[in-house]
């Protein structure tokens, strides 16, 4: 998103994702909720905002319960037990399990890209430290190799996810990129920030999000081209659909702007992240089955 007047991306959806609760449900369920525990997983993750890859109808609510306390048990509760105390927090009078504590839960289910979206965001609002996240993955816990393979993989200037996915897709495929580059307008002083910056090269990559559809963004969009342009700066813009769907356009447009040859194969490690993705079919399926939800039932 290259503006002069950026507008930050608070979530994936304009609606409430499914499988996501609301704080009236969640008071609901917080009767439910022994001394020491907390709600936490995706869960905790929505009530504070993050950014989410896409959900289940059917996703439960996540709770951490001492392992001395007793384990409530109700259909569409996931409950896990701990055999330390469980740090956590308060948001609108529930418990929450602390940001580094809930991106540990969630990397026991989710695949590697969906984690990276979710660790992005966390660290981009300033809920969580790499240090902090760091020591969460060096714990023997289920979902710590997982982070522990997320960690270099994550930038906290990304303001989207789009942006983090549209980040992986080039990094992945060996383009060097500087993330929230900065454009400097005829006097020197900072007059843009680029989503990405193809290192070594004029070329500038953006996420091309819905809010560019709006009539009074489109001409602010069209004069900033044109500034951009005069400055001998070349910008590409891709949609969601592109990166998910045709990542191949994409790779090829950096190959070119690096003077290098097209070479699809770099896309391997790509598409086998988006696989183990809750973006594709695929991906769904194997969070479900991990969650130990019917394969009959729709994301």
């Amino acid at each position: 998103m290259l503006d002069r007047y950026r507008q930050r991306t608070s979530s994936l959806y304009p609606a409430v994702p499914n499988g996501v609760r609301d704080i009236a449900e969640l008071r609901a369920w917080s009767l439910l909720v022994p001394p020491g525990a907390a709600f936490t997983h995706l869960t905790a993750a929505a009530l504070r905002g993050w950014w989410l890859p896409p959900l289940p109808r059917d996703l439960p609510v996540f709770l951490a319960v001492p392992d001395a306390g007793w384990r409530p048990r109700r259909s569409g509760l996931h409950v896990t037990r701990h055999t330390s105390d469980i740090p956590y927090g308060w948001i609108d009078g529930l418990p929450i399990s602390e940001p580094a504590e809930i991106l540990l839960a969630t990397a026991r289910h989710l695949g590697l890209l969906d984690l990276v979206i979710l660790c992005d965001s966390a660290l981009h609002v300033g809920d969580v430290t790499l240090d902090e996240l760091a020591r969460a993955a060096a714990k023997r816990r289920r979902g710590a190799p997982v982070l522990r393979r997320a960690l270099s993989m994550l930038d906290g200037r990304s303001e989207s996810p789009w942006e983090t996915l549209l980040r992986l897709l080039h990094t992945t495929c060996e383009v060097p990129v500087d993330v929230q580059a900065p454009i400097l307008d005829e006097h020197g002083q900072l007059g843009a920030r680029a989503d990405l910056r193809i290192v070594g090269t004029r070329r500038l990559v953006e996420y091309d999000g819905a809010h560019h559809r709006d009539a009074r963004q489109y001409e602010r969009d069209r004069a900033r081209d044109r500034w951009l342009q005069a400055l001998g700066w070349v910008l590409y813009s891709y949609s969601a659909t592109t990166v998910r769907r045709q990542p191949q356009l994409i790779l090829r447009d950096a190959d070119q702007a690096l003077g290098r040859p097209d070479d699809p194969g770099r896309l391997d490690t790509w598409y086998s992240l988006m696989q183990d993705s809750a973006f594709t079919a695929a991906g769904m399926g194997r969070f479900r089955a991990r969650l130990g939800l019917s394969a009959n039932l729709a994301g």
